[in-house]
C-alpha cells in the first residue's frame, strides 16, 4: 500500500506518510522510450538511403518526444506526499503539492473525526478529517480499496 505507519520509540507519536502509486520506475521509464524509439524504427529500415527517411525522421523523433514529455509531466504531477503525526493530544497533517506548496492543517486528536463519503466525494469513498472547524482530505490519490483500508485504519488509530 502506498501509505506507511512509523513510530519513534523516543517520541509518544505515531507518523503516517501517504505517496501516490508510482508504477513506473525509472529503468522502466528508460526502456519504455528506448523500446519505442526502436518500434518506431523498425519500419523504416528499407528508407535507409534514401530522402524519404529524412522526411519521416522529424515526426518519428517528435512522436518520441511527445511520449517522453508526456510520462515526464505524468511523473511530476505524482509527487503528491501527505504526513500524519498522531501525538498524545494533537492530529497535525502536512500536504505537499507537485509544486512543492505545503498545506497544513492541525486540531485536537480527541476532536478529530474521520469522515468516508462514499458517493457524495469527488472520488468514491471519499476521506476526510474534520475538526478545528475545517474538514481537510486524505488519501484523494489512493485507489478505491486503498481509501477504504486507510479508513479503517485511521479510526482504529484516533481511537486509541
Amino acid at each position: 500500500m502506498p501509505y506507511e505507519w512509523t513510530t519513534d520509540p523516543d517520541e509518544p507519536q505515531q507518523k503516517m506518510r501517504l505517496w501516490p502509486h508510482q508504477s513506473l520506475p525509472a529503468r522502466g521509464f528508460a526502456a519504455f522510450i528506448l523500446v519505442t524509439f526502436t518500434m518506431i524504427l523498425i519500419p523504416t529500415l528499407p528508407l535507409l538511403g534514401t530522402t524519404l527517411l529524412w522526411g519521416l525522421l522529424p515526426f518519428m523523433l517528435m512522436a518520441v518526444g511527445g511520449m517522453y514529455y508526456a510520462l515526464q509531466k505524468n511523473h511530476r504531477s505524482r509527487q503528491i506526499e501527505e504526513v500524519l503525526t498522531l501525538k498524545d493530544d494533537i492530529a497535525y497533517l502536512v500536504h505537499t503539492t507537485p509544486k512543492g506548496e505545503v498545506k497544513e492543517w492541525e486540531c485536537n486528536r480527541y476532536w478529530t473525526q474521520v469522515l468516508k463519503y462514499e458517493k457524495d466525494g469527488p472520488v468514491p469513498h471519499y476521506v476526510t478529517l474534520r475538526g478545528h472547524g475545517r474538514e481537510v482530505e486524505i488519501g484523494a490519490f489512493l485507489s478505491e480499496d486503498e481509501r477504504i483500508a486507510l479508513f479503517d485504519d485511521l479510526q482504529r488509530s484516533l481511537q486509541r
